[in-house]
């Protein structure tokens, strides 16, 4: 079929043709803007899913939806390692240039520019210049502690906002990889916004463990946001997500074809998208046939080997894949830690240090107390054609040093 037609859209946060099976958080997001704007109080929202499930696909769709009423935006993408003032700064700067700062602007925006500078410097952050002339302020987000300034910065901002019958919404993804004092710092900064109703609210995600991340940050985070869970779609719904945009093309799928799509994909969106993109192109003519997806996946599962899964394999330590195979034996998990380490070989304490390596680099993740689960849909598969045989792993032994006298 003519590939310049093909309508599917695989790729990081892409937009794919039709957003199935999430029209209730959509729904509940627009409500909360709505509130927000008629300065009604508003939670926070952690959107908490693998990879693949469609976040970023969603927090895209709900900035679009933030910028179309109006309301003043700030986006970022947490790296691993963290650096929030340096993301952040440029942000709140274009938002306070957005609410009409200048040389007669309203007391608020001036507090809120002058602690904007003062944190500017305070962090060492590189900005650019201020061209609206403003002077710091002493004492208002100048300390140099994160948990103290960030919320003083943030709250300036919204008072300046509300100043200007405005309101703003702050996007923020791959949260799991901000370091705990910046997670810590921005738990309170939502806190301090709340207490005082002001027009400014949060949306972020990332993977599972967000949850437990902020709880453990700040014991109030577990009712100072929404966290809702994303998952696979269901069937009706991923079969939408599959078949709608081929129909508004004028091409079907037969039902036999569809089955094997949901099959092999799971229903999650990202998956759906590139078995859709992948088998249009390959299919001959309509209707689409079991018999065409079967010949593409082999195909399809190498491009993912190759680009999806291969890219955060090969960040990883030798060890650090090792353990991620004995996982992979036992299935897609989730995996008792006790039974992952005698897989392996090797007893529960020896890689300990691994497991938490691998759930700093978002790999794995532990629902519940000793258990542990892949990030990553489908990468227990991946790793049994990555590495066919299981390597049990064997510490070296330290060699005994005589005692000086």
């Amino acid at each position: 079929m003519d590939r310049r037609n093909n309508p599917y859209a695989p790729g990081a946060g892409l937009q794919p043709p039709e957003l199935a099976g999430r029209d209730r958080l959509i729904e509940d997001s627009t409500t909360d803007m709505d509130r927000l704007l008629a300065k009604r109080p508003v939670k926070g929202m952690m959107l908490l899913g693998l990879r693949g499930v469609g976040k970023t696909v969603l927090l895209n769709r709900l900035y679009g939806i933030a910028e179309e009423k109006r309301i003043h935006t700030g986006k970022i993408e947490a790296p691993e390692g963290g650096a929030l003032p340096q993301l952040l700064v440029p942000e709140l700067r274009r938002i306070l240039y957005a609410l009409d700062l200048q040389a007669a602007a309203g007391h608020q925006l001036r507090r809120a520019a002058g602690a904007l500078r003062n944190f500017v410097r305070a962090f060492k952050v590189k900005a650019g210049d201020f061209e609206f002339g403003i002077e710091p302020s002493p004492g208002r987000a100048d300390t140099g502690n994160l948990e103290q300034d960030l919320p003083e910065l943030l709250v300036a901002v919204a008072e300046a906002a509300r100043q200007r019958d405005s309101a703003i919404a702050l996007f923020v993804d791959e949260v799991q990889y901000l370091s705990p004092d910046e997670l810590a710092a921005l738990v309170v900064a939502c806190h301090e916004i709340a207490q005082r109703s002001l027009p400014l609210m949060f949306i972020g995600a990332g993977l599972p463990q967000i949850a437990a991340l902020a709880g453990n940050a700040k014991s109030y985070a577990e009712r100072l946001f929404t966290y809702p869970q994303m998952g696979p779609l269901e069937p009706a719904a991923a079969q939408a997500a599959l078949v709608h945009p081929a129909e508004h093309e004028g091409i079907e799928f037969q039902e036999s074809a569809v089955s094997e799509i949901l099959r092999a994909t799971q229903g999650y969106p990202y998956f759906l998208q590139e078995w859709g993109f992948h088998v249009w192109n390959a299919a001959p003519k309509s209707p689409i046939r079991a018999a065409d997806v079967e010949r593409v996946t082999p195909e399809i599962i190498a491009h993912l080997d190759a680009n999806f899964f291969r890219v955060r394999f090969d960040r990883l330590t030798t060890l650090q894949q090792k353990y991620l195979r004995a996982m992979a034996e036992l299935g897609p998990g989730p995996h008792k830690t006790g039974e992952i380490a005698t897989t392996l070989g090797v007893e529960t304490a020896t890689v300990s240090q691994i497991r938490q390596q691998l759930i700093d680099k978002g790999m794995i993740w532990s629902q519940r107390y000793g258990e542990t689960s892949f990030t990553v849909p489908l990468f227990d598969s991946f790793m049994k054609r990555q590495m066919p045989l299981l390597e049990k792993h064997k510490p070296k032994r330290r060699r005994a040093t005589k005692n000086k006298k």
